[in-house]
């Protein structure tokens, strides 16, 4: 279960309050940890919310143990972390509740990592974590997907995510309240509204998920089809087909994204997927073909020469998916997206937009930042060993909304 979002929500209140005033007290004999990045902001903290929950409650507290103690011998064990490698110290204990505050600032890795702590030998005690964060951090991508994706869409099965506001906690003062409000940008979105397509150093920050996704498109829009991959093995091939209309707005229809897989085995899967689609033909309509396609594009690495002599466009090629080389330019590619996004805000209409059915890149673009080193470009990141993460699916995009070629006038369509 996880609480979080805007700032001032209560977070930390909540957390102790449901592991020391409900679970300790009706379990005897718990091993609870609450876990939290720096010990003396942890321990501080702790002695803060402790005196104001538990005040009337039996209980003893040793500061320097960071341990605390109930009268049914329930005990909460302050942890804390300064580094992800001291994580390791944990392992190998077993705890019947953690509680993980500010949560994305842990890896995803290690993060699992603690999970394999939660476990009891009590015969009526159900395990449990309870986990708090705003958005951003290193851990953010994971949080994400495990909280706020199942919640977004209703689907929550294994987890419970409640969202939280400054006006959640009657605790803090009026004055506070209004400093979140009075700020900006991305800020403003994060710490105010609990916004978690947005982060500190986001790239993308005119992407709106109400705005650019959209549960329907209509295919007969269509007056220019294209598909653009970016290949791996290790990593994500990602490919995206999308079309522009007769106002040149262009639609990302589907999504194509798997690992490990042979050139041969995606090609299959890719013409499947145009086979999801439908274009005019005569009075009627047919399924959408490779022919129809105005251009298929593709990263500079399916041309790079292998061992043999051979290159993975070659393969492609073979299963009659004849791939030219994309416009890899990646600074005027993400300049392209972020123009065409628009500006909502500002009155400035958007001229792109993504289905729903394109998971994978919908849930990426929020999580891209700005390269430090470069702030005109975009991050590169690597995917984690669980799909979560990476640019992959940003780069098929970028080489999709970047691609120019011939146009598929009406009457091809119409297969006339």
């Amino acid at each position: 279960m996880a609480y979080g979002g805007a700032r001032g929500g209560g977070k930390s209140h909540w957390a102790l309050a449901q592991l020391g005033a409900d679970d300790c007290q009706r379990q005897p004999g718990l091993k609870t940890l609450l876990l939290r990045k720096v010990a003396k902001a942890n321990i501080e903290h702790f002695e803060d919310l402790r005196k104001r929950l538990f005040g009337r409650l039996k209980h003893d507290f040793s500061p320097h143990r960071g341990i605390l103690t109930f009268g049914n011998d329930s005990r909460i064990i302050a942890g804390h972390f300064k580094d992800e490698k001291d994580i390791d110290n944990y392992l190998g204990l077993e705890y019947d509740a953690i509680v993980i505050e500010e949560a994305t600032t842990l890896s995803h890795k290690k993060r699992r990592d603690i999970e394999t702590c939660l476990r009891t030998s009590k015969p009526n005690w159900r395990p449990r974590i309870y986990e708090t964060s705003n958005p951003g951090g290193v851990g953010h991508a994971w949080f994400k997907a495990r909280y706020i994706a199942p919640f977004v869409a209703s689907a929550e099965t294994s987890t419970r995510f409640i969202p939280a506001r400054a006006t959640d906690n009657s605790f803090n003062n009026p004055e506070y309240v209004k400093v979140l409000e009075g700020l900006t940008g991305w800020q403003k979105r994060a710490w105010c509204d609990g916004d978690w397509d947005i982060a500190a150093g986001q790239y993308f920050t005119n992407f709106r998920r109400e705005v650019h996704v959209l549960g329907q498109i209509d295919d007969t829009l269509a007056r220019e089809w294209a598909l653009a991959l970016d290949y791996g093995f290790t990593h994500f091939t990602a490919c995206y087909l999308g079309f522009k209309d007769g106002d040149g707005n262009l639609f990302v229809v589907d999504e194509h994204a798997e690992r490990q897989w042979l050139p041969e085995r995606h090609a299959l899967a890719i013409k499947a997927m145009l086979g999801r689609h439908q274009v005019r033909h005569g009075q009627g309509l047919r399924p959408l073909r490779l022919e129809d396609l105005s251009r298929c594009v593709a990263g500079a690495d399916v041309f790079s020469k292998q061992s043999d002599g051979s290159t993975v466009a070659q393969a492609y090629a073979k299963c009659g998916i004849k791939f030219m080389c994309a416009n890899t330019d990646r600074v005027n590619g993400w300049a392209e997206i972020l123009r065409r996004f628009g500006d909502t805000s500002a009155g400035i209409r958007p001229s792109l937009f993504i289905h729903q059915r394109c998971a994978r890149l919908i849930e990426s673009i929020p999580n891209l930042q700005h390269d430090p080193n470069r702030p005109e470009d975009v991050l590169k990141v690597d995917c984690d060993e669980d799909g979560l993460g990476g640019d992959d699916f940003a780069d098929a995009f970028r080489y999709l909304v970047q691609s120019k070629g011939r146009q598929v006038t009406s009457r091809k369509l119409r297969g006339l």
